[in-house]
């Protein structure tokens, strides 16, 4: 037995420094679960209207349209250079054999935390599906290491990056020809709900192995050119309305972080609050265009998403969104980067993602109960 657990180490140690060592990275693994704003290419081959693995999608990126919501990077991809990781996380549609010890992009396109969300727009991974192909992901990885519980072990010292909520208001409840949930809730009951289920599968995904989760709030959804266009504004710059029922639900994330911290053993969840971040002058990064999307948008298959072929503006880095939904790369940039490194302290709850990553040493620590377990 004893032989047999060196072994265990001896290969485990080896992963870990090979993922670490070579680019310097802060954790051994990042997990990213999501919606379009994480997504990197998940929907390119399911049946649904919610891709962006056409042109313009991507034009700012090295690799052209790959699945990203955006023009070029998107935050979580930001995430994975702040943490040291020299390539990006591979989406779990094609992500193959070791590779997965750097970590999983599990994101989807209209994914949200209740399943029905986004269905009108064809297939997603909704948050319960990903959950479920992480398990799928953790069995290959223990297969590869040989040991469940070594590779638990190994899941403990990663961090997680999990962004939902926003399609279940945007592909839901704002869309009541689709939906039931606002005609038998008011937003009050809706959010409480909303925030019970999401509490529940991140403690299900505290069960598989994670203790370095960041979860990114909900952001200012009355103010994308979408929904502006839907509703109208009447003379002011976002519908108050939608803003007013999704704060009822960002409202209960610090005290979601407060108890899932408390009542899970070991357990460091912190909140990203996407409303403090977007606070500031958007001309300090260049950005004047807070209102009109950057590419030209479709009226036919997914109204809201870039016009398949269509043009884009050659400003892009003035331009707040991307179409009307999705923020261009700029945005996208000083999300990640006061995700990992608060500018405000009401930024990041309870402290930000670069402190997570700091928590515990990843080499010593491990070898340290390692060696105690083959003792």
């Amino acid at each position: 037995m004893a032989s047999g657990m060196r072994i265990w180490f001896v290969l485990f140690m080896t992963i870990l420094l090979l993922v670490m060592v070579k680019s310097e990275q802060q954790v051994p693994c990042l997990f990213i679960m999501g919606d379009s704003l994480f997504d990197n290419g998940n929907n390119n081959n399911l049946l649904t209207n919610a891709k962006a693995n056409y042109p313009p999608y991507g034009i700012d990126f090295p690799d052209g349209p790959t699945g990203r919501f955006t023009n070029g990077k998107n935050t979580a991809d930001f995430l994975a250079e702040l943490l040291g990781f020299d390539k990006y996380i591979e989406p779990f549609a094609t992500v193959k054999g070791v590779e997965m010890f750097r970590g999983v992009n599990y994101a989807s396109g209209a994914a949200g935390i209740r399943d029905e969300s986004g269905i009108h727009l064809g297939d997603r991974i909704s948050l319960n599906r990903q959950l479920r192909n992480h398990k799928v992901t953790i069995s290959h990885l223990s297969t590869m290491l040989g040991n469940r519980t070594v590779t638990k072990e190994y899941l403990s010292k990663c961090i997680y990056i999990v962004g939902m909520g926003n399609n279940d208001y945007i592909n839901n409840y704002l869309m009541p020809q689709f939906y039931l949930s606002s005609h038998l809730y008011k937003p009050e009951k809706y959010a409480t709900i909303l925030i019970h289920q999401y509490s529940e599968q991140l403690k299900t995904l505290y069960r598989h192995g994670a203790r370095k989760v960041a979860v990114f709030g909900v952001g200012s959804i009355g103010c994308v050119p979408a929904e502006l266009d839907l509703y109208g504004t009447n003379d002011t710059i976002c519908v108050d309305s939608i803003n007013s029922a999704v704060q009822k639900f960002a409202d209960k994330f610090k005290p979601m972080i407060d108890d899932l911290n408390t009542n899970l053993p070991d357990a460091n969840f912190i909140y990203i609050n996407i409303t403090s971040i977007s606070l500031g002058d958007p001309s300090a990064i260049g950005i004047t265009n807070l209102v009109e999307p950057c590419c030209e948008i479709s009226s036919i298959i997914a109204k809201g998403q870039c016009s398949k072929g269509g043009g884009a503006c050659s400003d892009r880095a003035s331009h707040y969104f991307w179409d009307g939904f999705h923020p261009s790369e700029a945005p996208n940039k000083v999300c990640a980067e006061r995700a990992y490194t608060a500018l405000l302290p009401t930024d990041a709850y309870p402290f930000d993602i670069s402190h997570l990553a700091s928590l515990g040493s990843p080499l010593i620590k491990l070898a340290q109960s390692s060696r105690s377990e083959i003792a």
